[in-house]
């Protein structure tokens, strides 16, 4: 079996290894600009510029971070977990987009780099969002199995392959927030309308053939905000990282309302 080896102008740092400079010593600067924000200093909002040679770092955003953070700034507050487009921590609005910095490359971004936290939600602080709202969106719209009917204590609940397929596209969400905060109509109506996130993740248990409360979830998304203030802009779809279709899910949704009611 062949040896993996490290190319000869790398070192080894936190599980990933960054390139030195080249022989020729010349630096590959990127100009990051971060939204900056500390409610406990009582201070405006502004943003902070770094110089990061990317010679010295990995390639994706999410690695620029971790680099200002343990070697320019202690003080720079962002999440993160996974680094594999798992979790949604990550998610922050980037170069105008709202995406995942562990899966955005930095070689795909033309220009500076700019920064800024999830918009039209509270920020706990720099590029920390508050999402309390948006997860309490989601636990409205019960996500779980709900049935009936008694179940056998030596056997599951089984589904046939073809309704199992129907699934797919909804139950893939990861919860990051980024097709819902890139929505215009859940900017304005965020109060009352669930957004794009939770109405996705109703679908997935409306579309689950071993689900026995299709139509208690229906009835619950029977109001002019809740379901209806989506527009089909179709924001989220363009924003969603896991190339989920929000927008498609809420149309089946209002489909199905109608069917109900002739």
């Amino acid at each position: 079996m062949a040896e993996f080896k490290l190319p000869a102008n790398s070192i080894v740092g936190k599980g990933q290894y960054f390139s030195e400079p080249n022989p020729e010593g010349t630096n590959k600067i990127k100009k990051v600009i971060i939204y900056r924000y500390d409610p406990e200093k009582n201070k405006r909002p502004r943003t902070d510029t770094y110089e990061i040679d990317l010679n010295q770092c990995g390639s994706m955003v999410l690695d620029v971070l971790l680099k200002i953070k343990n070697e320019v700034d202690s003080t720079l507050a962002f999440r993160r977990s996974c680094r594999e487009g798992i979790c949604g921590s990550c998610a922050m609005n980037i170069n105008g987009g709202n995406t995942l910095a562990c899966t955005q490359s930095i070689a795909d971004i033309e220009g500076d780099l700019h920064l800024y936290p999830l918009p039209h939600q509270p920020v706990i602080k720099d590029l920390v969002a508050d999402l309390t709202h948006f997860y309490a969106q989601y636990a409205s719209i019960e996500p779980w199995m709900k049935t009936d009917s008694p179940t056998a204590s030596d056997t599951e609940r089984l589904q046939s392959k073809q309704d199992r397929e129907k699934l797919d596209g909804l139950y893939e969400c990861i919860l990051c927030a980024c097709c819902s905060t890139s929505c215009p109509s859940y900017w304005w109506n965020s109060e009352r309308y669930l957004g794009p996130a939770a109405l996705l993740n109703a679908a997935r248990w409306i579309n689950d053939s071993r689900d026995e409360a299709v139509g208690e979830r229906l009835d619950g998304l029977e109001d002019p905000f809740k379901l209806y203030r989506c527009h089909t802009i179709m924001n989220c779809t363009e924003a969603c990282p896991k190339g989920l279709n929000p927008a498609k899910a809420i149309i089946n949704i209002k489909q199905l309302m109608i069917k109900r009611k002739y």
